[in-house]
């Protein structure tokens, strides 16, 4: 039976520590990131009143909760030293680890990292997949070293991106799947039955973390990248589309692509307004490749405005064929 330290967030971490019961581990700590984020007293007040789902797997199962402030630290390393597990596994985390934590575990160190590397290192793989309008997407185990996401893989599983997807929708089925897989592979580890498979650099890419200026929705670009744009950045944030020095937010569950029936607008500038609804919060946005994007439930952009949107639209914007 593997000894197992998870560390991470959320509900990769907490899929991480179900798939690892699963496979009939022992879990002997887990590191969770709300430890290292906050202060002792609010991490009291948060598990009392509001648990985390991992937090519920930590005290259901009786696994211990590693208290330490950085997974850098000298007194994780201790942890590790006293805990002595074969493997370390983790999923999400805030630090660029150092090489001697890397190689403390008996087999190894893992990360999960929730696309198909080589393709999409970094902080954001969910949005950058949606993002970049991607068929498929996955999860995949691989061997830490000192860069990011560059490690040695040693199981892989494809998920389907759906046509309508956003990230949070994403997110979920990689993360299912990220359960049954930890499982396998913590099985196959046990066996001696796993060959580490180098990553090939060639077909690496790599994106860092989104700016502000990345949010802002450019009209220029096709009806299809715009409607990706706006679903891969929920919902974690919000995109914004400039009218007359006011922003809009649309809804990423509310787009839909026209295509229009002759060349009437063939002449008219990406990003006119074509149409305009105010009961429905609704405006059609003539894209690049000359098609009409749809955004329904558009809200102005402030805590104040947003509630002013349907007079706004009403009397305050220009539609072509209203």
């Amino acid at each position: 039976m593997l000894k197992v330290v998870i560390i991470g967030h959320g509900e990769m971490l907490a899929n991480l520590i179900a798939g690892a019961l699963d496979a009939k581990c022992k879990v002997v700590g887990v590191l969770r990131y709300e430890t290292v984020k906050n202060n002792a007293l609010r991490n009291k007040i948060r598990d009392f009143v509001i648990p985390t789902t991992d937090y519920s797997y930590i005290k259901s199962y009786n696994l211990y909760d590693i208290k330490v402030k950085s997974a850098n630290s000298e007194a994780f390393k201790k942890e590790i030293l006293k805990l002595n597990p074969d493997v370390i596994i983790v999923g999400t985390w805030c630090e660029k680890l150092k090489k001697e934590i890397i190689n403390l575990p008996k087999i190894a160190f893992i990360n999960a990292h929730p696309s198909l590397l080589p393709k999409f290192r970094g902080p954001n793989p969910y949005l950058e997949v949606i993002r970049h309008m991607e068929e498929k997407s996955g999860i995949t185990f691989h061997l830490m070293d000192e860069n990011y996401d560059s490690g040695a893989i040693l199981l892989q599983r494809e998920v389907e991106v759906k046509k309508y997807d956003t990230s949070k929708e994403l997110k979920e089925r990689i993360i299912s799947k990220a359960r049954e897989a930890v499982g396998e592979l913590l099985l196959d580890l046990d066996e001696d039955f796993i060959i580490p498979l180098v990553q090939n650099e060639d077909r690496a890419t790599y994106y860092p973390n989104i700016t502000e200026k990345d949010v802002m929705i450019d009209f220029e670009k096709t009806a299809e990248e715009i409607s990706a744009h706006v679903r891969a950045f929920h919902p974690w944030y919000k995109c914004y589309f400039e009218y007359k020095n006011q922003f809009f937010t649309p809804d990423a569950y509310k787009i839909r692509i026209i295509e229009p029936q002759n060349d009437e607008y063939k002449d008219l500038k990406a990003g006119t307004v074509i149409h305009k609804s105010s009961r429905g919060r609704e405006l059609q946005i003539l894209t690049g490749d000359k098609k009409i994007i749809q955004f329904a439930h558009v809200r102005l952009y402030g805590k104040l405005k947003r509630f002013f949107t349907r007079p706004y639209i009403k009397f305050f914007v220009k539609a072509q064929a209203n």
